[in-house]
């Protein structure tokens, strides 16, 4: 078996990812790609510094800038925690009202919004069934807050496929059922948390029900919640067409002057934000999730809001993430 790494007395050769080989030569002896690496990856390759060595003490020193640089970046995630809670539901100086001055009719509408959760009441309404009746809302308002919550349900499979998520301690189960109502308020502590390094001693947990069936139902979930994503944006621009909701231009007009009136739509613009940044970080650090062949496509998509999740989960491949959750 041909080690991963290649040692002289002091030095030692170290692996990484940077071009596009199915091999590597090394003093004339060639090196596969999945022997180099542990990750399922078509693009391996190795650096060689020094004539193809690289000294120990300089592997540890940047072993401790990596660390340097986790910390930092633990630093500014709370930091960030801090700043969402601060200014989204404490401070009144952000658009609207923050949550110890809630009017009742911001309220209102929230409780209007979730009768409409990704649609499912105005569909039953479309086709004669009546059980309740659908809150008739701006249809812009509505996109909005199903796209947000449509995001939010795909999020789920990446979390419980989040090979870091032991780190997190509590429950997987509560954080998403959380997330899907106060969204980043409980996601960003969880991008904290996760970069803490491993107990020794701490075994991986198992998966909870909603995780294993989150997780074999990855393609099912990616695929409902494109879907209600989707049908969020066409609805926002052409939902209830004979209500009087205007052309286009209007309800741009009115997305602007919601955005910047309500605190509601503007906390979900921030969530749109931020879901955008932690969507390719989450998906870039479980490539060894993806089926093999699918690696190159799911790494260049990923950056794609909700597209890039929703191709994740159609080539997750399951039996790898039960491999790296025993290991």
């Amino acid at each position: 078996m041909v080690p991963t790494s290649l040692s002289c007395s002091s030095c030692v050769v170290k692996p990484f990812f940077a071009t596009s080989m199915s091999c590597v030569q090394f003093r004339g002896k060639y090196f596969n790609n999945k022997i180099i690496s542990r990750k399922k990856c078509s693009y391996v390759g190795l650096q060689l510094r020094r004539e193809g060595v690289l000294c120990r003490a300089q592997k540890n020193t940047e072993q401790l800038s990596e660390g340097q640089k986790k910390q930092i970046l633990q630093v500014a995630l709370w930091a960030s925690e801090g700043a969402y809670i601060l200014w989204l539901f404490l401070l009144p100086y952000a658009p609207g009202d923050p949550v110890w001055a809630i009017k009742m009719d911001t309220v209102n509408d929230l409780v209007d919004l979730s009768l409409n959760f990704f649609f499912i009441l105005p569909f039953l309404n479309s086709v004669g069934i009546r059980l309740i009746d659908s809150p008739v809302l701006h249809p812009v308002s509505e996109g909005l807050f199903n796209f947000v919550i449509g995001w939010t349900f795909v999020f789920a499979p990446l979390l419980f496929t989040d090979y870091r998520r032991d780190r997190y301690k509590g429950s997987l189960d509560v954080l998403w059922g959380f997330q899907m109502f106060l969204t980043n308020a409980f996601l960003i502590p969880y991008m904290a948390i996760r970069l803490n390094d491993k107990d020794v001693d701490n075994s991986c947990n198992k998966l909870s029900k909603l995780g294993t069936v989150m997780t074999s139902g990855a393609p099912v979930v990616g695929l409902i919640g494109g879907v209600i994503c989707l049908i969020s944006a066409l609805w926002a621009f052409f939902g209830r067409g004979d209500g009087g909701f205007g052309s286009v231009p209007d309800r741009l007009e009115f997305f602007a002057n919601y955005v910047g009136s309500e605190r509601l739509a503007y906390a979900f613009l921030w969530d749109v934000c931020l879901y955008a940044i932690f969507q390719p970080w989450l998906i870039g650090d479980n490539m060894q999730n993806v089926k093999e062949q699918k690696v190159q496509i799911v790494s260049n998509l990923r950056f794609i809001p909700v597209v890039g999740l929703v191709v994740y989960l159609l080539n997750l491949n399951y039996a790898g993430v039960e491999r790296d959750r025993e290991n």
